[in-house]
């Protein structure tokens, strides 16, 4: 609690200047001819019919405004002697601040929005929330506020688009942003030339501007509880009206491997799951090139009995290792694809057995062995194993890389493509910062949002 003097020398114009950089913050006066009255509210979680409602409207009727004060001072959940930390709370938590004649009431006018909020369809967990973010920015800013009360949490507007005159809102903590990667991403904003923006996706696309690379510097997500963890750590989010999706920078390649129920989990739960998701990964990129090394190549390094194994499954298939691996990898991208694009109603089912059908009749038929079958179905799983969308894409194609290197020289093949893409990794940025830091201590990170920086 404060003393009295952090409540004498409180006033409107005060929480104005500590809220300073919310572009949502609102703001008016209520005049008649010989009164005047000021409001000031955050008004991404308050209450717009409420407010006209409970306080603006009882304004006018009054003629006497002591009594309209006496009114304000008596409504459940107002507040007349707080000091200057319950001030910040009771705004940044849906209240109303009403100054008159120089005194300053706080009137709880809280917005809990439900209209317009589903539930996850991409990034789905075990436990936590299960809201996710809207198609309307106001919606998703009261969604963020709600979770994350602070007054350093600022926002800032854009309109991107010729045409679409999309509306963008950045929003970050100015206590742990890393400015310099702020202003880059300002730069970008202001540099963009666009007729149509409709998904954070794309914009995504324009902001990393390099035109061939396989690995996404940003995270496209749905969840607000990612969203608020994020922005606790220092980084900033990009919001577009009209897409349920967020743009979360600067990233490392760790983040896209980490699921939120990681946070909910015991601590060697949540780092057994995140070492299943890598191992899942491992599998996606390795499986189907050591396949082909192994039966076309280098035979002579694993157990004699495998070798044997591999081979009689293999008697009957006419064509090389690497055509084997292509056709059944490309009928499951076949399916993949299927899955997403056919109706909710019939899609799971319809590839399932067409999945099944497949995988058998090749089988009977000889045209791949029954090893491949099992490949490809844990290559399959293993890949579905990431949390994000994008990475997960980005893994899907890198393992043709990988498999058109063990076709051309075998196991050395695939030893300089792994050799190569880390090289690669290794010389990435996001938006400045170093892009492959695979393992990060907590303690580190902590530390780090101590200081103000990004993880």
């Amino acid at each position: 609690m404060g003393g009295q003097g952090d409540r004498s020398d409180i006033s409107l114009e005060w929480i104005k200047g500590q809220l300073s950089g919310f572009a949502d913050l609102e703001y008016r006066t209520l005049q008649t001819s010989d009164d005047e009255t000021e409001l000031l509210y955050v008004k991404s979680v308050t209450d717009g019919q409420a407010i006209g409602r409970a306080i603006i409207a009882p304004y006018y009727e009054m003629d006497n405004s002591e009594a309209y004060y006496r009114y304000l001072a008596c409504s459940p959940g107002s507040h007349t002697e707080v000091d200057r930390k319950q001030a910040l709370e009771l705004v940044l938590a849906g209240g109303v601040c009403v100054q008159k004649d120089g005194r300053l009431i706080i009137c709880e006018v809280p917005k809990a929005q439900s209209a317009g909020v589903r539930e996850t369809i991409t990034e789905s967990v075990s436990q936590g929330p299960s809201d996710a973010l809207s198609e309307d920015l106001e919606v998703n800013m009261n969604l963020i506020r709600r979770r994350y009360q602070s007054a350093q949490l600022k926002m800032e507007t854009a309109v991107i688009g010729n045409v679409s005159r999309t509306k963008t809102a950045i929003l970050y903590d100015e206590s742990r942003v890393d400015h310099k990667v702020l202003a880059e991403l300002k730069d970008r904003l202001d540099a963009l030339q666009l007729d149509i923006l409709q998904a954070a996706g794309e914009l995504e696309k324009y902001l990393c501007g390099d035109k061939i690379r396989i690995f996404p510097k940003t995270i496209v997500t749905e969840r607000p509880d990612r969203v608020v963890f994020n922005l606790a750590e220092g980084k900033v989010v990009i919001m577009l009206d009209t897409t349920g999706y967020a743009v979360i920078l600067p990233v490392i390649f760790n983040d896209f491997f980490t699921a939120m129920d990681d946070k909910i989990h015991l601590p060697i739960a949540g780092r057994f799951l995140k070492l299943l998701r890598i191992i899942g990964v491992i599998m996606t990129l390795w499986l189907p090139a050591l396949y082909v090394a192994f039966t076309s190549y280098n035979p002579e390094i694993v157990r004699v009995q495998i070798a044997l194994l591999i081979a009689g499954s293999r008697a009957t298939v006419p064509y090389p290792s690497f055509v084997e691996v292509l056709i059944m990898l490309l009928m499951m991208e076949f399916l993949t694809e299927a899955s997403l694009r056919l109706p909710k109603a019939i899609g799971p089912t319809a590839t399932t057995v067409g999945g099944l059908i497949l995988g058998q009749a090749a089988t009977e038929a000889g045209l791949v062995g029954n090893i491949m079958i099992i490949l490809v179905s844990a290559v399959a799983i293993s890949n579905f194993m990431i949390p994000l969308n994008m990475m997960s894409f980005s893994i899907r194609v890198l393992k043709y890389f990988f498999i058109l290197a063990s076709a051309t020289a075998g196991l050395v093949g695939v030893v300089c493509c792994l050799v190569g893409f880390t090289m690669y990794l290794c010389s990435q940025r996001s938006f400045g910062q170093p892009y492959f830091k695979l393992f990060v201590l907590d303690s580190l990170g902590t530390d780090n949002r101590k200081r103000g920086g990004s993880k």
